[in-house]
């Protein structure tokens, strides 16, 4: 069997590092994978893509180009919203490889023009990392449910008009998907729910599966080594809070972070807990928060990362929506509890007070609330910690998710 898995990226976000590292999974189960991507950064032998100055330039005007009609909009929402409208050489690359299946991820940032799905002649699966494949454009669509129909009245851009961008991208999916021949994977529950919802995939097969992380590299280490490694004081109980641009984006939570943790040193951790922050580098105006705050930047080495994970206490993501986020299950596996709200896919990983906390969605004390129970109850911690790691080997190990997509591909093929 030859799969092909293309993705905009191969080392930038929550769809890139689970596309990368199924490609890695299946190779390690003898299946022959290749990634293809519009910029290649990494310098894998096994991954497909522009790595040269000028084609990446080209790539750069192409994704801005490809936003202009975004940007004609109130909410000017360019990171949330993908017309996909430019011209690409993707099929072309595809029949060139002559794969046995395509294995779709994240489409964004002007990798491929949503009507190229049509030309491409060989069995797909999609595997869904946000809502983009099933709305009129937005990546996250928060509360709004008008996939459901047809899209238009944009809550994303800020549109006040039935007739407007979004619409008429759902317009081109309705006409582009309606004959593919296309199994959807959902890494959650939540995000399948939605799929089935939704006016463009609702009569296409959906699986659950969900992405899988190599845990002889995220595996917990000896708290007090690791904080040795990091140059972090062993007498304080740390919050590790995370992600890629963690402080700048909004769907991060971060103005839900501060509210929690002025409650928490409210309750008496103002001198014995300290916060770490990865993902974004220290802000010139740092936000004043009531915690001590060490700041580890962007982090590559995902054996410095799962440090990181073992050094600290618990870990927190105020997340305003998620899939499956990488961040939690990463420190789930390095056997640190999580502080989460109730919402999308995270309830998937985080069981209340079983594998950490599940706060109601967007209450700040209740964030608190969880972040004081489990800094206080230190064999209790303990005792969630061994849960966090027995949960992800059952469910999330690599070689297992694998082995559920070979299953998948096979079942496939023989259709």
């Amino acid at each position: 069997m030859k799969v092909l898995m293309l993705n905009t990226y191969d080392e930038w976000g929550g769809a890139a590092r689970a596309a990368f590292r199924l490609n890695r999974g299946l190779q390690s189960m003898g299946i022959s994978s290749h990634l293809l991507v519009q910029g290649k950064t990494s310098g894998a032998k096994d991954v497909t893509g522009a790595n040269n100055f000028l084609t990446k330039i080209a790539y750069g005007i192409r994704t801005v180009l490809g936003t202009m009609p975004v940007r004609m909009y109130p909410n000017k929402p360019v990171n949330n919203f993908t017309p996909a409208l430019m011209p690409d050489s993707i099929a072309g690359q595809v029949a060139e490889i002559s794969p046995d299946i395509v294995h779709l991820h994240w489409l964004g940032a002007g990798f491929m023009r949503l009507e190229t799905l049509k030309k491409i002649k060989h069995p797909l699966v999609w595997t869904l990392h946000d809502s983009w494949a099933f709305t009129g454009g937005c990546h996250m669509p928060h509360e709004c449910v008008r996939y459901h129909k047809a899209c238009g009245f944009c809550p994303v851009l800020g549109s006040r008009h039935e007739k407007d961008l979004s619409r008429w991208v759902w317009q081109r999916k309705f006409r582009a998907w309606h004959s593919l021949k296309l199994a959807v994977v959902t890494p959650s529950r939540w995000l399948a729910d939605c799929a089935r919802k939704s006016s463009l995939l609702r009569d296409m097969q959906i699986e659950v599966i969900p992405n899988g992380l190599d845990l002889s590299i995220f595996k917990p280490i000896d708290k007090r080594l690791a904080r040795e490694l990091l140059g972090l004081p062993q007498n304080k109980k740390f919050i590790l809070f995370g992600g890629i641009n963690s402080i700048s984006d909004p769907n991060k939570g971060f103005q839900f972070l501060l509210p929690a943790l002025r409650d928490l040193a409210g309750r008496g951790w103002h001198h014995d807990a300290e916060l770490i922050i990865f993902g974004s580098t220290k802000p010139e105006n740092t936000p004043s928060f009531p915690l001590k705050t060490n700041y580890f930047g962007r982090l590559q080495e995902e054996i410095k990362l799962s440090q990181l994970y073992s050094a600290a206490d618990l870990f927190i993501a105020p997340s305003l929506q998620e899939n499956l986020p990488y961040t939690i299950m990463e420190a789930m596996a390095c056997g640190t509890p999580c502080v989460a709200f109730n919402q999308g896919g995270i309830p998937d990983l985080i069981e209340h007070r079983i594998t950490g906390y599940l706060a109601q969605s967007f209450d700040a004390v209740d964030l608190a609330k969880g972040l004081d129970w489990l800094l206080q109850e230190d064999e209790l911690r303990q005792e969630i910690s061994l849960c966090c790691r027995r949960k992800v080997e059952t469910m999330f190990a690599l070689e297992k998710v694998a082995a559920r997509y070979i299953e998948f591909y096979e079942t496939i093929l023989k259709a």
